[in-house]
């Protein structure tokens, strides 16, 4: 007997229809399809608009708006906010020359919308840039059904114990795998700098990373890559959640694990400034825990338990090869004696920009204290 599987209406539309539609063409203009994060810091918004001829670079994509009241981002009194381009990437869904364009969010007085997180990092990475940091971020996230249940899972009740699943191949061992292969083949076709993806521990969990990015484009691939999972999700009528810890009990959460490094992390003899660095977080771990979420670490508090491979939200540890760690050094970089490290603090849903300006401030700019100090007046 076949089971009913938990979709969405729209994913049963007939995609050979669309297709006959898709096929015809533009007559030199082009879609640029605008995305924004919106005033939950989580969601992401998007709308397009006809160009009359292809965007070679960002500067040929013209500023817009919309409507903030309906995004919890403005009163709807004085609702429109300004949508500035800042990266821009090839479509995957309607194909070249279309665009897809990842925005920042002004105010009516062209002031940074209060999730635009973007606004700052980028100042605070201009101000690190000859440090050349890297970074690579390892998003997790849960599959689940229309109905909010784990996609796959049975509907009354629970698969079998972890163990089994993670980086699992056979159909009782991971659950969407077409979702996931052509997400990662959407991401290559758009640009974003994604490098992996593997099954994660919990069943209907998986990881996709992306990286090394330098500076701002960090948060800019992320961002533009999680977009393109939930547009690839909507045409397969399951959702992606980015709740660190979608399941309560004894299941893996999901995090963001943010793999970091300097020029002179990198050379030669740069374990000395690996440790120093993490010797540094050590002194601001409240600080990292307030901005590793968007509630200021009320999320990740269910997830950073000290248990299912994950450090406690109320102690700093650091360790080589330690999942159980806050900071791991692997294993690799212990023997050769340069590199990288990984944060695994950073919760699922965390914004990249935020996680990314924090590193910085901390470890290049040495701040410290739960205050962060404002570069714009100096």
């Amino acid at each position: 007997r076949a089971v009913a599987m938990s979709v969405s209406h729209s994913s049963r539309l007939n995609k050979l229809v669309r297709e006959q539609y898709m096929r015809l063409p533009q007559d030199g203009r082009v879609q640029v399809t605008y995305v924004w994060i919106d005033g939950s810091g989580e969601g992401v918004r998007c709308k397009s608009r006809t160009l009359d001829k292809e965007p070679k670079s960002i500067e040929d994509v013209p500023e817009w708006n919309f409507d903030g009241s309906s995004t919890a981002q403005a009163e709807g009194s004085n609702s429109d906010m300004f949508l500035v381009p800042v990266c821009m990437f090839r479509d995957p869904f309607c194909l070249d020359p279309n665009k897809l364009v990842l925005c920042e969010v002004l105010k009516y007085n062209r002031k940074p919308a209060e999730t635009n997180l973007r606004h700052t990092c980028k100042k605070v990475m201009d101000l690190v840039k000859d440090s050349r940091p890297w970074f690579g971020m390892e998003q997790e996230y849960t599959l689940l059904g229309i109905n909010g249940h784990p996609y796959g899972w049975p509907d009354n009740g629970f698969p079998g114990p972890q163990g089994p699943y993670y980086c699992g191949v056979g159909a009782d061992k991971v659950y969407g795998r077409d979702i996931v292969e052509s997400h990662y083949k959407a991401c290559l076709y758009a640009g974003v700098k994604i490098c992996g993806t593997n099954a994660e521990v919990m069943p209907s969990q998986w990881e996709f990373q992306v990286g090394p990015c330098e500076g701002i484009e960090m948060g800019d691939h992320l961002w533009m890559a999680r977009f393109i999972l939930h547009r690839v999700c909507e045409d397969f009528g399951v959702v992606a959640t980015l709740d660190p810890k979608p399941m309560t009990g004894n299941w893996n959460g999901a995090g963001c694990h943010t793999n970091y490094s300097t020029e002179e992390m990198r050379r030669e003899g740069g374990l000395k400034h690996i440790e120093a660095a993490i010797e540094k977080l050590s002194k601001r771990h409240d600080y990292h825990i307030c901005v590793y979420d968007p509630r200021g670490g009320r999320d990740n508090s269910r997830r950073l338990t000290g248990h299912h491979e994950t450090s406690n939200i109320f102690e700093f540890s650091a360790g080589v090869a330690n999942r159980g760690a806050s900071i791991r050094i692997p294993r690799q970089v212990g023997q050769d004696g340069y590199g990288y490290f990984e944060d695994r603090r950073p919760a699922a849903n965390c914004d990249p920009y935020a996680v990314t300006e924090a590193i910085m401030r901390t470890t290049v700019l040495n701040e410290t204290g739960v205050e962060t100090k404002d570069y714009a007046e100096h």
